[in-house]
This record gives structure tokens, sequence and C-alpha cells, in this order.
């Protein structure tokens, strides 16, 4: 066995093992994930394994003064990204390993190199870019689930144009823009879905699709909103690209708990109080509220339900990160003055809940 393929080794295993400690330090410092974190670890140290038979001999071929590659002239181009941060070790990570793979394939080397077990390590990590990307991009959106949420409902505007009144309630400073139509066909929501999408895109809000999946993955929506008796969580996830989030409507305790475990993005509790919005509402009261709150750690949590001027700050003071509504700012004469006020509301409730 050659100087030269031991250095070959040497160079691509310190590569693999790097790239996988970037990947593992963002998912458990930037995403708190902590099962992808163990994913990961497990990873780089069955990389050692698989290596550390050559002892020494890796390190004595190593010559890293006259590598003619330690210096390519490349760097990298323009804002660098957590994503893309994530994008690039990963990749860094599977090349090497690809290659250790092939030399693990040459007569020196297939004793000492399962090839087999890094092709392994290089598939799980192809899964593992993914979910890990998914999460970073998602955290990005839910970082924004703040102050002020507003729910266009179809039949609230009534005969308005819902681009209007979105656009007016963005200019009033709503950071999310969830779109929510029960009675129009599917054709008809998907069009106004596609314009408010393209609207919050443009004005950087949020952009929530209610209870239509396929509608939010056509429009290319940032999150999905779901009650209790929608498609799984787990079969969400997989009709969905990664970046998308999901918030989940929650009446109780053990639905908020549930809605955790199984990934959900963000909370929304409620009904809060008496609302005229949806008639099938269950009033679940601030205790609720707060109690979830202390609960669920740092996933976001919007409070819904009659929420106006006069108890705003109630909701806010019980822990809520963001606070729904849908009648307090679209049916009001002037809408960017509604939300405009209502929001300096939250602000001066979220200021004094931090004295």
């Amino acid at each position: 066995m050659t100087s030269h393929l031991f250095r070959l080794v040497d160079a691509n295993v310190n590569r693999a093992s790097e790239g996988l400690r970037v990947l593992e330090d963002v998912a458990r410092f930037a995403l708190d994930d902590d099962g992808m974190a163990r994913e990961l670890r497990a990873m780089r140290h069955d990389l050692a394994l698989i290596t550390s038979q050559f002892g020494l001999k890796l390190l004595s071929a190593r010559d890293s003064v006259r590598d003619v590659g330690r210096e390519s002239g490349m760097r990298a181009q323009g804002d660098r990204t957590l994503l893309s941060t994530v994008r690039a070790n990963a990749k860094r990570a599977e090349e090497s390993l690809r290659v250790l793979e092939e030399i693990g394939r040459l007569v020196d080397f297939e004793r000492h190199i399962n090839s087999a077990r890094v092709e392994g390590l290089r598939y799980s990590l192809y899964d593992l870019e993914k979910r890990l990307s998914g999460g970073v991009s998602r955290a990005d959106s839910v970082s924004r689930i703040r102050g002020l949420y507003v729910v266009v409902d179809r039949q609230a505007v009534g005969e308005r144009s819902l681009v209007e009144v979105a656009s007016e309630a963005i200019e009033g400073g709503a950071a999310v823009i969830q779109h929510r139509d029960k009675v129009s066909d599917k054709v008809e929501v998907y069009r106004e879905a596609e314009a408010l999408s393209s609207l919050c895109v443009e004005r950087g809000a949020l952009f929530v699709v209610n209870d239509y999946a396929d509608i939010a993955m056509a429009v290319g929506a940032a999150g999905l909103h779901v009650g209790q008796r929608d498609l799984p969580l787990a079969v969400l996830r997989r009709m969905l690209p990664v970046e998308t989030i999901i918030g989940v409507s929650c009446e109780s305790e053990e639905d908020a708990q549930r809605a955790v475990e199984e990934g959900a993005d963000y909370l929304a509790i409620g009904a809060l109080f008496p609302t005229t919005q949806k008639s099938d509402h269950v009033l679940v009261g601030l205790n609720l509220l707060s109690s979830v709150c202390g609960r669920v750690g740092s996933t976001p949590v919007v409070a819904i339900g009659g929420i106006g001027a006069e108890n705003v700050a109630a909701a806010v003071s019980a822990g809520a990160d963001a606070i729904a509504v849908i009648s307090a700012v679209i049916m009001q004469p002037d809408i960017r003055v509604a939300a405009r006020m209502l929001l300096d509301a939250i602000q001066s409730a979220e200021e004094a809940r931090k004295l």
C-alpha cells in the first residue's frame, strides 16, 4: 500500500469527519434536535472505527504543507447562510465518503476499508441532509411567527378582494397571513392562494394555507395549518416540501403535547374567548394557554379566538408568541389602522411581560 493512497484516505477521512461535526453542531445547538445530533455523532464514531486500524499510518503519510490542492483559490460567493453551510458540509462529507468507498474496493485496501459499510454511511447522510436542511429552513420561518397573525377568511371578507385585504393587513404590521376558505371550490381557493402567496413573498410576510396540503404545496406556501381531524403530521411531512412549516390547532394540553411530540412547528391555542367566526368553537380559556406556553419549550404558541383590543394584553401576558385574529382586523372599516393599533397593543403587552 503506497504512501499516496494513505494520504488520500487521510484527507477524505478528515473532510468527512469535519463535515459531519459541523452538521452535528447545527442539529445540537441551532435546532436543539437531540435525535439528529445523536445520529450524526454515531456516524462520526462509525467512520472513526472503520479507519482506526490504520493507526499512525495515515498521520505519517500526511503532508498538508506540500499539498498541491491546499489553496484552491475557490471561496464561497455571496452571503453565507446557515442553510448553505449545512448543504456545503453535507456535500463535503458525502463526496469524501464516496472516495473512501471507492478506495475500499482497491485490491490493496479491500481488507482494511469495508466499502459496503461506508456506502451505508453515505446513504444515511443523504437522508440526514434532507431532514437537517428542512429543519434549518423551517426554523427560519418559525422565528417569524411573532406579533400579529391575520387570518384572511373568505366568508368574513365577503366580496372584497382577499389580496387587497391581506395587503392592508401587512401594511398595518401583520407578520403572518393565513388563507382560510371553507366555502369556495378548489379552483378558486387555489387561485386566491397563489395570489396571496405572491403578495406575501413580495411584502415579506409569512404565508400559511389552512387545511389544504395540496394547495399549500402547489403555491409554495411557507406553511400549512391543520386541525385535530386532519391528516397526521407524519403523513403531511411526507407530502410537503421539507421547508414547509406545519401549525396545529389545539384545544387541550393533550392535543398540544401530542402535536409537539409529532413535530408541529407551532401551535394555535383557542378559542380563548367567544367568537362568531367558528360556530363549533370550544372555549379553552387563558389558563390552558398559560399552561401550554409553559410546557412546550421553544415551540411558538399562537393565541386565537375572539381576541381584540380589549383582551389582547391578557393573551400576551399568558405567554402567547403571536396573536391570530380575523374580525379584529379584516372586518374593521380601516384594516391597516386596525392592524397597527392591535400590533401596538401586542408590543406594549410584550414589554409589560418582560418587567
